[in-house]
């Protein structure tokens, strides 16, 4: 299946929303579902970031030939300025196992890599997510330390060039 990015836009809450609002997709992320107040909120947050730069932000997955929704990625950053982006991804459940995350990753790893300011990436996992941690390593990540995120185990990788 060949993948398509395309930034979020006001108009797709509703594929945003189909993600973090279940539980089974979010148990390794924030180990709840996101409610509709405060998935609104975040969203928000989501469109903001996503005004920082015209190539990073939050990505809708989209499959290249039908156009339907399989998941979010992002490359993040803190102002248009950094030199370190946060990578991740979240995929709908009737993708997992098929190697959609890991065709994701290897998307997001290239476009970083070819912004100038960048010079590296860091991800954050739970710990147990097992395949994550493979897709990460696969990619050129390395285990830089375990801590808590608001109470939840996480371990922080990072990839540099």
């Amino acid at each position: 299946m060949d993948i398509a990015l395309e930034k979020f836009g006001r108009q797709d809450f509703d594929d945003y929303f189909r993600l973090v609002s279940n539980p089974e997709v979010m148990a390794m992320i924030t180990e709840r579902a996101i409610p509709a107040d405060e998935a609104r909120r975040d969203y928000e947050k989501l469109l903001a970031e996503n005004a920082l730069h015209p190539e990073l932000g939050h990505f809708r997955v989209l499959n290249a030939h039908d156009r339907s929704f399989l998941g979010m990625g992002k490359l993040a950053v803190e102002t248009a300025e950094a030199d370190q982006a946060e990578l991740g991804y979240i995929l709908a459940p009737e993708y997992w196992g098929k190697g959609v995350a890991s065709r994701i990753a290897g998307l997001l790893v290239a476009r970083a890599e070819r912004q100038p300011k960048l010079r590296s990436l860091f991800a954050v996992i739970d710990p147990a997510n097992i395949p994550s941690r493979k897709i990460l390593i696969n990619n050129g990540f390395v285990s830089k330390e375990f801590k808590n995120f608001d109470g939840l185990p996480g371990e922080v990788l990072e990839r540099t060039w």
